[in-house]
């Protein structure tokens, strides 16, 4: 089956059904955005939606650039500030998905670096950063993610929160969500297998990340 087609909101609605689906997110948890390329407007859930739930209602208009909602929308998420100081930052990014993937936030808090063990893990993330704990909502946080990917990367961990992870569509995006968490699983049970020692985790061969970063390798 090919990815849905129709409007932003309708991708981003099934981005959210198949996040709750895959155990991304619980209960109202998470927000997502999208924008047509070279908008200055993106569609982000609204306060309070579950994701799993969303209609057309569900999303608020929000301009980028001067961070200000449209008239006749409902108030949107807390993060829309994550969503909008990324935008700015990153003219190439036109959907964000920010989950709470228990793995992914569990790893981190404890100090492990999330391995990218396998090509796809590879060819969709390239590069897993992070960022150290800002209360949920605020501009700090907003900027210090909006910093840490400044440079091209599109999986971003918020340390005791969830991720923030990017694409130039809502397809790309959803698809490095579940890598992200898929990666996260991988290196927990390869810590398990190797009693902690994460010197003993394997990695993807290097010479196959530097062609995926070099864009000269496919999967």
């Amino acid at each position: 089956m090919s990815y849905p087609g129709g409007g932003l909101r309708n991708q981003l609605a099934h981005v959210g059904a198949e996040a709750v689906r895959a155990g991304l997110v619980v209960g109202s948890g998470g927000n997502l955005s999208a924008r047509a390329p070279g908008s200055d407007r993106c569609w982000i859930t609204a306060a309070g939606s579950w994701l799993d739930r969303l209609g057309p209602t569900e999303f608020s208009l929000i301009g980028i650039s001067r961070n200000q909602l449209e008239d006749g929308h409902p108030h949107p998420s807390s993060e829309w500030r994550l969503h909008t100081e990324t935008y700015r930052r990153r003219p190439d990014v036109n959907a964000i998905v920010h989950l709470h993937p228990q793995v992914s936030v569990l790893l981190t808090a404890l100090g492990h670096d999330i391995a990218l063990m396998t090509t796809d893990h590879a060819y969709y993330l390239r590069e897993i950063v992070t960022v150290a704990f800002d209360p949920p909502g605020t501009l700090d946080l907003a900027i210090a993610a909006a910093d840490a990917v400044a440079n091209g990367a599109n999986a971003l961990i918020l340390r005791h929160h969830g991720c923030s992870v990017l694409a130039d569509s809502v397809e790309l995006a959803h698809k490095r969500a579940v890598n992200l968490e898929e990666a996260a699983r991988a290196t927990y049970a390869a810590l398990l297998l190797s009693q902690g020692r994460p010197a003993q985790i394997p990695a993807v061969p290097a010479q196959f990340l530097d062609a995926v970063r070099r864009d000269e390798a496919q999967v």
